[in-house]
């Protein structure tokens, strides 16, 4: 459920290496919306790309391959209308970043899949289920719901 008056216009996702979680949910929402929305992505620190996420953007038709991750600093605008961080360290630095903004920061927690082990199917499961956890919170946020799901 939206829970804004109006839809934001500009939307950053935030995590922790801007690796995984975050440019996920920016692809997914410029798939989305981004007609409509501006999305962006941010790390605490950089990260490496991950062929995980890769991989299972790929199977819903997403290339992810583009993506080069970067910082808060890195950002060439601070004019979001909304922060979604997706992990503690990221929450922590988008209130300090918004500190002097009227900028709205709300807290997804959402696991990092680069923890799991195991087999390689059991680790893109791992990455699927935020994958798919992420367009649930993203439909939600932004009263969507497209046709045939994923």
């Amino acid at each position: 459920m939206n829970t804004f008056k109006s839809r934001p216009q500009a939307i950053l996702f935030a995590c922790s290496q801007n690796a995984v979680r975050s440019p996920m949910a920016e692809t997914l929402g410029r798939h989305y919306f981004g007609k409509r929305i501006y999305f962006a992505s941010a790390g605490v620190r950089h990260g490496e790309k991950d062929a995980f996420a890769i991989a299972v953007m790929e199977e819903i038709g997403l290339d992810m391959t583009k993506h080069k991750p970067h910082t808060f600093e890195d950002l060439e605008d601070a004019s979001f209308d909304l922060i979604i961080t997706l992990s503690p360290e990221a929450h922590h630095k988008a209130l300090e970043f918004t500190r002097h903004l009227a900028v709205d920061v709300i807290y997804w927690p959402t696991i990092d899949p680069s923890a799991t082990e195991g087999s390689r199917d059991h680790i893109l499961d791992a990455y699927r289920q935020v994958r798919d956890g992420l367009l649930t919170r993203i439909e939600e946020l932004l009263d969507y719901r497209p046709i045939g799901g994923l």
